[in-house]
């Protein structure tokens, strides 16, 4: 009984190489999803269009979902600041995995994560959205020019609105 032992010890502990080679092999490397810069360009073109039909003249920016720019689209009467402004809330959300708007809520003065308003390029402020597809992130959509933030976020709808089928496919 104990040479069955030993021997089936032995045998594990043979494979123990084996079997940690396999799953180093499984964890070495990961596949994501990213747009095309068609796909990009087609939500900022509809973001730009949605936030013209309601009279707001804005830059929309997509980034992916590792927060590097693939469009910026600034409307020519779009004021010099929304360009980094919607950079940034596109940065913002994909940073942080969530939309700005509900940043800016949770991080509100005197809130636990009031700190977070004081990293760079973070801005806690409506118009940065995520683009989440198939269950995955694609990136956000950052939209700065409107006279609020709520309606910046129309028009970052607008901008996800326009490519989510795509995506889903």
């Amino acid at each position: 009984m104990k040479f069955a032992l030993t021997a089936m010890l032995a045998a594990c502990c043979a494979l123990q190489p084996t079997i940690a080679a396999a799953a180093d092999a499984a964890d070495a490397g990961y596949a994501i999803r990213l747009m095309t810069p068609e796909t990009a360009l087609k939500a900022a073109l509809a973001g730009q269009a949605a936030c013209r039909k309601a009279g707001f003249q804005a830059t929309i920016a997509v980034v992916d979902r590792t927060g590097q720019v693939q469009v910026v689209l600034r409307d020519r009467f779009a004021g010099m600041h929304t360009v980094e402004a919607a950079i940034d809330k596109a940065w913002t959300a994909v940073s942080f995995k969530m939309d700005t708007t509900a940043l800016a809520k949770a991080t509100a003065a005197a809130s636990a994560s009031s700190g977070i308003r004081h990293i760079p390029r973070a801005l806690a402020v409506g118009g940065g959205m995520l683009v989440e597809a198939a269950g995955a992130p694609y990136g956000a959509v950052g939209v700065s020019g409107a006279p609020s933030g709520d309606n910046d976020d129309l028009c970052a709808r607008a901008a996800i609105d326009a490519v989510i089928d795509d995506l889903n496919l």
